[in-house]
């Protein structure tokens, strides 16, 4: 698939400033990158920098990221990226068009409504005939190429993130861990990602949820 750059402008948010820049790929699917201090340019050509910048790769979630669902941790996860990178001066976040890890809005309420049944979120998936994760990371190298960016501080929670992006040629020199949005009703959805899907989570803040009621 081939992913080809569109238009950018700037977007004001809460956070601050970023640059919106819009990506197509052949089928017309559309991904979203938000930029800081990007492309980071010197007499026109890409500066030496050791820190690499922070970057976040999103994936779409309309329930948690634009209804505010305590089901997830998605929103509480996209807002303080956003922060984080504001605060750093340099960064980018990936907001990348694959709801409920790439089954769809209408299939990801439908996983709900199994959850609501007793089944954890991997195995409402697949009760559904579906994948677990079906998200694909190929678009990656071209948004961060766009920006003239070859190596990243990764905020993620989820190592086949890194893994991927290595496999891409993308060097993730730091893995930054996103603990974050953690709520009595999210407690089994996240030590699902931490049991089953190989998420890193602290097991301490599954703890501080219970002692902080």
């Amino acid at each position: 698939m081939t992913y080809h750059f569109i238009t950018r402008a700037k977007l004001p948010t809460h956070h601050g400033e970023f640059d919106i820049h819009i990506f197509e790929n052949d089928a017309g699917q559309e991904h979203v990158m938000l930029t800081k201090g990007l492309p980071v340019t010197k007499n026109g050509a890409a500066a030496d920098n050791d820190r690499a910048p922070l970057v976040r790769i999103h994936s779409e979630c309309l329930t948690g990221d634009a209804f505010g669902s305590l089901k997830c941790d998605c929103g509480s996860q996209l807002n303080t990226a956003m922060k984080a990178i504001q605060n750093e001066g340099v960064g980018a976040i990936l907001y990348l068009r694959q709801e409920g890890r790439g089954i769809g809005l209408t299939n990801k309420i439908r996983a709900y409504a199994l959850q609501e049944q007793g089944h954890d979120t991997l195995d409402a998936n697949l009760l559904l005939g579906l994948p677990a994760d079906a998200r694909t990371y190929d678009m990656c190298s071209a948004m961060l190429s766009h920006v003239g960016v070859d190596k990243v501080r990764l905020i993620t929670n989820n190592p086949d993130k890194v893994a991927y992006l290595t496999d891409l040629g993308i060097e993730v020199t730091e893995r930054v861990p996103l603990l974050v949005g953690v709520n009595d009703v999210n407690l089994s959805y996240l030590a699902t990602k931490r049991d089953r899907m190989g998420h890193l989570l602290d097991k301490e803040i599954f703890t501080q949820v219970h002692d902080n009621k």
